[in-house]
């Protein structure tokens, strides 16, 4: 290999297969990669190897199942399926991050909700109960990981859960608007607002189009980062308001969001 070859997750998971004995396969945070998955960074390949074997190398993360999982194939790598991927995050993930990496499996067009959700189904084993809330929990259609965490804010919080990836089509079955999370039936469309929204050459002509929207009597409750991450209890809060404005039951809000999100405290 030239100096110049990029050294690609590809590449190490082929290398770490290479020394690993014979029937081992990547698992784990790299299969989740490899299979379009988003999960916490890593720098370490994860590898299982069959019952028996033994191996050791730097920068490799060795698993020794009782049993080996169902073997898939990614980009020439022997790799766990994307449902025994998911499950066997499960033990080492927590609720919201295990959902964003169903939700981005689904994305990815590896798997589907309903095959995790059967697959949790029979696991056993460490990480059980939660591979099947979170698989529960997942949802095609999600643009992004902040898009998951911010419906599970809402779902955690006792709120009604919105509609994902709402569309809004014209009489000739043009798509006109579509929105990361929805409330249809009060016309109340939720919006993440990534950073790199800012430098979207598209950016302007989305403002159109939510003017257009609000003219027609939506509301919006646009989340940003920082929003998400350091003040989700406000986000809560304004969800709420615009629900009651609206006539929408409003119950009153679970704590448990708490469990997964951090609140940043407010100056005194």
């Amino acid at each position: 290999m030239t100096a110049d070859v990029p050294i690609t997750l590809t590449l190490r998971a082929q290398a770490a297969l290479t020394a690993a004995p014979a029937g081992a396969m990547i698992s784990h945070h790299t299969a989740a990669k490899l299979w379009g998955g988003v999960v916490p960074d890593t720098s370490a390949v994860h590898v299982s190897i069959p019952p028996g074997t033994s191996f050791s190398r730097a920068g490799v993360i060795v698993h020794r199942p009782h049993t080996l999982p169902a073997v898939g194939t990614r980009r020439r790598v022997r790799v766990t399926r994307p449902e025994e991927t998911f499950l066997a995050c499960a033990a080492y993930l927590a609720l919201v991050e295990l959902v964003v990496l169903g939700d981005s499996l689904v994305g990815a067009g590896a798997t589907t909700a309903e095959a995790l959700i059967t697959a949790a189904a029979h696991r056993r084993g460490r990480g059980t109960r939660l591979a099947r809330s979170a698989a529960a929990l997942v949802r095609r259609g999600v643009d992004s990981p902040p898009e998951t965490r911010l419906r599970l804010l809402l779902c955690l919080a006792g709120l009604p859960e919105p509609e994902v990836d709402h569309r809004i089509y014209s009489e000739t079955g043009q798509l006109l608007y579509r929105f990361d999370l929805g409330y249809p039936q009060i016309k109340l469309a939720i919006e993440y607002d990534g950073r790199h929204h800012e430098r979207d050459p598209y950016r302007g002509r989305d403002l159109l189009r939510r003017e257009d929207l609000e003219a027609d009597g939506w509301a919006f409750v646009v989340v940003v980062t920082e929003h998400l991450n350091g003040t989700p209890g406000d986000v809560l809060a304004r969800v709420a308001r615009v629900m009651q404005r609206r006539g929408m039951p409003v119950p009153r809000l679970s704590e448990r969001w708490r469990q997964h999100f951090s609140q940043r405290e407010r100056p005194a």
